[in-house]
C-alpha cells in the first residue's frame, strides 16, 4: 500500500527516463541516501522540472511503496543554486562535491553532519568569483569539502606525525596505513611537499568558508589531491569521473 512522508533532500544526480519522466539520486536529512522517480518533469509544461535540477535544495512529498524508487508528489525550492549550475566553472566543482557526497555516502542511512556540510558548501558556491582557466578538481572549496567527508566518512587522515612510527619529520602520505608517512615509512607512500601536508591539515581543521578562494599554492592543491584520490581508491575503491573530466 505504501506511505508518503516529506524530507529536506539535495539532488545529486539526475537521469531521464522514458518520454517525460527522471530517475533522482537524492541526500535526504532524514533517510541518507534515496532514489526517487519524478514523473512527468521533462513536459514543457512542468514547473517540477526546474526544482529538481542537480544541486538543487529542496523540500520533497515523497511516496513510498513496494519498489526501490520512490515517487516525487510535490516539491517546494528551498535554494535553486543557480549561479552555481550557469557558470561553468562552479558547475564543475558542485558536480565533483555531488559526486564526492553520493559515492562515500551511498547507503539509506541518515548522516545529518554530511548533509549539512553538503548544504554548506553549496551554498557557499553561489557565492565564489569566477576563475577563468582554472580547473575544478584543484579549487580550495572542493578540496575542503573532500577532505571533510571523509573525515565524517570515517576516513580522518593522521597528519600530524608517522602513523606508524610517530616520527616527526613527514615527506608523504599512505591512504593504507591511514595518514601521514616519514622517510623510512614512505618506501610505498605518496610522496606529498611540506606546503601540501600543512595545506591538507589546515583545509581539515577550518571551516569550509574559509577555503573559499584561499590563495593556496598549486602544489600544495595538487598534494590535497592526490591524498584525496587515493583514500577514495584504499577505502572505497572508486575514482571520481568528474575529477578526471
Amino acid at each position: 500500500m505504501g506511505r508518503s512522508y516529506q524530507t529536506e533532500a539535495i539532488v545529486l544526480r539526475s537521469l531521464r527516463f522514458g518520454e517525460a519522466d527522471r530517475i533522482l539520486h537524492l541526500y535526504t536529512r532524514e533517510r541518507g541516501r534515496i532514489g526517487a522517480i519524478a514523473k512527468g518533469i521533462r513536459k514543457t509544461k512542468s514547473r517540477v522540472g526546474a526544482r529538481l535540477e542537480p544541486l538543487s535544495h529542496v523540500r520533497l512529498q515523497l511516496h513510498e511503496g513496494s519498489g526501490e524508487l520512490q515517487t516525487v508528489t510535490g516539491v517546494d525550492l528551498i535554494a535553486a543554486h543557480r549561479a552555481t549550475r550557469e557558470q561553468s566553472y562552479r558547475l564543475g566543482v558542485g558536480l565533483i562535491g555531488a559526486e564526492a557526497m553520493l559515492r562515500l555516502f551511498g547507503e539509506p542511512e541518515a548522516n545529518e553532519r554530511a548533509f549539512e556540510a553538503l548544504a554548506r558548501f553549496l551554498d557557499l558556491l553561489d557565492e565564489t568569483d569566477e576563475v577563468a582557466d582554472a580547473r575544478p578538481a584543484l579549487d580550495p572549496l572542493a578540496l575542503s569539502f573532500q577532505l571533510k567527508l571523509l573525515w565524517v566518512a570515517g576516513y580522518l587522515p593522521h597528519l600530524t606525525s608517522c602513523v606508524e612510527c610517530g616520527h616527526a619529520e613527514l615527506v608523504g602520505f599512505s591512504a593504507r596505513a591511514g595518514g601521514a608517512v616519514c622517510r623510512e615509512h614512505a618506501r610505498e607512500a605518496l610522496r606529498l611537499s611540506a606546503e601540501g601536508l600543512t595545506t591538507i591539515e589546515h583545509l581539515l581543521s577550518t571551516p569550509l568558508a574559509d577555503a573559499v578562494g584561499a590563495p593556496l599554492e598549486n602544489r600544495a592543491r595538487r598534494d590535497a589531491l592526490a591524498v584525496i584520490t587515493s583514500s577514495y581508491e584504499e577505502h572505497g575503491g572508486f575514482r571520481l569521473r568528474t575529477v578526471s573530466a
